[in-house]
């Protein structure tokens, strides 16, 4: 079976709603001369200016400039000195709103994610298709119930209101019989 490629449109909502919907679906990526695909299961959203966690919420600058371009680039940024964040920008152009990719299938970590892929900032503000080498296909999505909303980790700085808003979404673990 071959999945479809999201594109642009798929990104143009709403952080939360493309967050959500992510669950499931395929992270795809080129290294080293090989593919690799596992299914996401863990995201978060920062929603836009107003979301106290999100970068956007200090006005544009260098480092967000690309949290304001088209739906579907890739935002990648470096953390602690010693870590890369992929995120992909939602909603529309101009409207700075990002989904974090915390865990895939098998990597769990957002810098362990990254670490994996072999990403660094060279692909930060290029769109996520097959020919820049990370892109996100459509796969068999599990049911609503199958995934958890939470608040998001390590946004504790953004206050109680934005600190503990269910923006943290997870596939439920299965249960060991």
């Amino acid at each position: 079976m071959i999945n479809k490629v999201l594109k642009a449109d798929f990104f143009n909502r709403a952080a939360d709603t493309v967050a959500f919907d992510l669950i499931g679906c395929r992270l795809c990526w080129n290294y080293a001369g090989r593919s690799d695909s596992r299914i996401i299961t863990e995201t978060e959203a920062y929603t836009g200016p107003d979301d106290l966690a999100s970068h956007a919420a200090k006005g544009r600058t260098k480092r967000t400039e690309v949290m304001f371009g088209e739906p579907g680039t890739l935002y990648l940024y470096f953390v602690y000195g010693m870590h890369w964040m992929l995120n992909v920008v939602t909603g529309p152009a101009g409207y700075p709103a990002a989904v974090l990719i915390r865990a895939v299938q098998d990597i769990n970590g957002p810098a362990r994610l990254t670490k994996a892929m072999a990403l660094t900032g060279s692909l930060n503000g290029k769109q996520a298709d097959e020919e820049n080498g990370v892109w996100f296909t459509d796969d068999t999505r599990p049911p609503r119930t199958k995934v958890i909303r939470s608040a998001r980790i390590g946004v504790e700085y953004a206050g109680p209101v934005w600190s503990l808003k269910p923006l943290r979404f997870s596939l439920r673990p299965a249960k060991i019989s």
